[in-house]
């Protein structure tokens, strides 16, 4: 069995245990609309096959003709048979019709007051469905209207989780309320799957064409080239951009503030930047108008500067290929420079290292890498050469990407070094603010990601820069990308060795040395200090009545409740089987009791919501916490102080907090 077959088996495991029923006997969506679904890849159908499934649904039928009449297709004369509609308007217009119907009749076409609003979902389904078909039009794809049912059914996890879940998307979304925001990982922790893997086995189960059940697997996360779907990127790259666009115009399927992210494949297949967004935005809009009409349903108006806005944003967010035709010559340079970078797995060192060689090879007078945050859409200096550049000076580098001219968004896009001068009128304002005449821009790349720009001037002496210093200075930057990313694996890689693979907090043997390390500081620090218990009550019942997946849940549902209400000067770790650890600095009795109340009341808040997906069994935990006394020796007599209060909550009936 591969890989791929055994996450197969894992998540349909998953989504039999979060569902009420099985998933072959939900009827989520109408049979007529699967059948429409099959019927589009059946080489053999024609119009009367159509018709013919249409007119078994004689309310369908009516709704389909009355769009058909409506003002949108401007017919001349009435229509009364669907025939006649697919004759006149084509196959593809008619199908496309009755789904749209289909789905809205059946998820959307009733009063919800739950938190996940199934009328808010529907004008994100159909707003990617239309862009998803419009980009598939403009790319030529062979079979845009499958592109389009794909994107009407992206998101289709959410509602056969809302609708079916023994705990439902609505309950998911009010847990995420001390979250920042809810996410695929978020939703894995709450139901043990995420919304994709779960409209993947909906699909596999009802026999959904394999291109569309791809997509809808796929839609965040464009496949690997070793999986089954490798051969559908191109298709899950459109839908993926049209989902994002959707996002970004405040249309996504719940409310959340950011938008999910691009992934950095999809220009690759796409060629975004040569994609005309405003007129492809416009036929959206007349596309969602249309449909606000005909179901009598708000939404959002977009007005054209839009899609200046949506350029502005993909500059930053995805990733095209490197320019290929510039020339790179190595002769003057020396093995130093090209070594240098290699010479840690530390960034803190290799950056400093690299711009001091950079500046003996190249006699740069200032040399400063700059940092980009994709959050605040901002460049930063980092790290600089000489480093005891006065700190108010390098202010003026702190510029927003908004801000900066068209010749540099320009290099960053074609990933291309550039020289910025003032014999580009352009270029007036930036130089200004750097206090130049002239400066050397260059795109440090890891794994062909645009990680940071390395800024290089002679603003003392102005002597004037060339390409073939340029070209030079390339293949350094290249060993520079390389090093850094070497620098990034590491430390994932030492980071992963200190945290519990299963929760995502601290192993045991880093919960002790902070201990260790905590018992090292002063007297009248540790006199601030408490350790923590945390033990998850009842949870044999759990792993035996539940599963052991479901115990892993449990685990990672409690760990990130910790996770979230936890200072970043605190350590947090899981010590052992269902026992947690917390270590407070800065606190006293009070402080240490509240912090262990916030997170016994929200495990049992989320276990009420929980309980039904785990079989009745509410989720609790016991906690004991061990103030610093100056007769402890070391961190293990108060670890076992914190061990007995514990064990003093268990005794005294569990799902509370014991201090000693």
């Amino acid at each position: 069995m591969t890989h791929f077959s055994h996450h197969v088996l894992a998540i349909n495991q998953a989504a039999d245990a979060i569902l009420k029923h099985k998933v072959n006997s939900l009827q989520v969506i109408p049979a007529v609309a699967i059948k429409l679904l099959r019927l589009t890849h059946d080489e053999n159908a024609n119009v009367g096959d159509l018709s013919l499934l249409i007119e078994t649904e004689p309310t369908l039928t009516a709704k389909v003709l009355r769009n058909v009449n409506s003002a949108a297709f401007a017919l001349t004369h009435k229509v009364t048979s669907i025939k006649r509609a697919v004759n006149i308007l084509g196959f593809s217009a008619v199908r496309q019709l009755a789904l749209n119907q289909l789905f809205y009749n059946k998820l959307i076409d009733h009063k919800s007051k739950q938190q996940f609003d199934q009328l808010f979902f529907w004008q994100h389904c159909l707003f990617v469905a239309s862009l998803s078909r419009a980009i598939a039009t403009v790319l030529k794809h062979p079979d845009p209207d499958l592109i389009y049912t794909a994107g009407l059914m992206h998101d289709i996890g959410k509602i056969v989780l809302e609708a079916h879940g023994k705990v439902s998307y609505s309950d998911f979304i009010l847990a995420c309320k001390n979250d920042e925001q809810p996410t695929l990982l978020g939703e894995q922790d709450f139901f043990g799957l995420n919304h994709a893997e779960m409209g993947y086995t909906f699909c596999q189960q009802w026999d959904i064409p394999e291109q569309i059940s791809a997509i809808v697997y796929c839609h965040h996360e464009l496949p690997d080239d070793n999986s089954p779907f490798a051969i559908y990127k191109r298709d899950i790259a459109i839908v993926n951009f049209a989902n994002y666009i959707a996002w970004l115009q405040g249309i996504g399927s719940i409310a959340r503030n950011n938008p999910p992210e691009l992934h950095s494949e999809t220009s690759k297949y796409l060629a975004i930047e040569k994609l005309d967004l405003e007129t492809l935005l416009n036929h959206v809009d007349r596309e969602m108008q249309h449909t606000r009409e005909f179901y009598g349903i708000q939404f959002p108006n977009i007005n054209r500067l839009r899609a200046a806005l949506v350029q502005t944003t993909l500059l930053l967010s995805t990733h095209n290929k490197r320019n290929s035709n510039a020339r790179i010559h190595t002769d003057d340079i020396s093995i130093t420079s090209l070594t240098t970078p290699h010479k840690s797995l530390i960034s803190s060192e290799i950056v400093p290292w690299t711009l001091t060689v950079i500046q003996k090879d190249f006699a740069f007078e200032r040399l400063l890498m700059l940092d980009i945050n994709p959050k605040q859409r901002s460049l930063a200096a980092t790290y600089t050469w000489p480093e005891t550049l006065d700190k108010n000076s390098l202010q003026a580098f702190s510029v927003k990407l908004d801000e900066l001219p068209s010749t540099i968004l320009s290099s960053l896009r074609e990933r291309n070094a550039i020289i910025i001068n003032t014999h580009n009128n352009k270029n007036s304002s930036i130089l200004k603010q750097f206090g130049v005449e002239e400066f050397l821009i260059v795109p440090v790349l890891s794994h062909n990601r645009l990680v940071a720009l390395l800024y290089a001037d002679k603003h003392k002496t102005n002597t004037p820069m060339t390409e073939y210093c340029v070209n030079q200075i390339l293949p350094i930057i290249h060993e520079l990308g390389v090093a850094l990313a070497n620098a990034k694996r590491f430390a994932l890689e030492k980071k992963r060795a200190e945290l519990d693979s299963l929760t995502g907090l601290l192993n045991k043997r880093m919960v002790t040395d902070c201990l260790t390390q905590t018992f090292e500081l002063k007297p009248e620090q540790l006199s601030k200090v408490a350790v923590g218990f945390i033990d998850i009550d009842f949870f044999k019942k759990f792993n035996d009545t539940c599963g052991h997946q479901a115990g892993d849940d449990v685990l990672k549902i409690v760990a990130q409740i910790m996770r979230t209400l936890t200072r970043p000067s605190d350590f947090i770790g899981r010590y052992g089987g269902e026992e947690f650890v917390f270590v407070l600095r800065n606190t006293d009795k009070q402080g240490a009791y509240s912090y262990a109340e916030r997170i016994r009341q929200e495990i049992e808040r989320k276990g009420i919501i929980l309980s039904q997906r785990f079989q009745g069994h509410t989720l609790t935990v016991s906690i004991g916490v061990s103030l610093y006394r100056p007769d402890f020796t070391n961190y293990q007599e108060m670890v076992e102080v914190a061990d007995s209060a514990m064990y003093d909550a268990k005794h005294d009936g569990r799902n509370c907090i014991k201090i000693k």
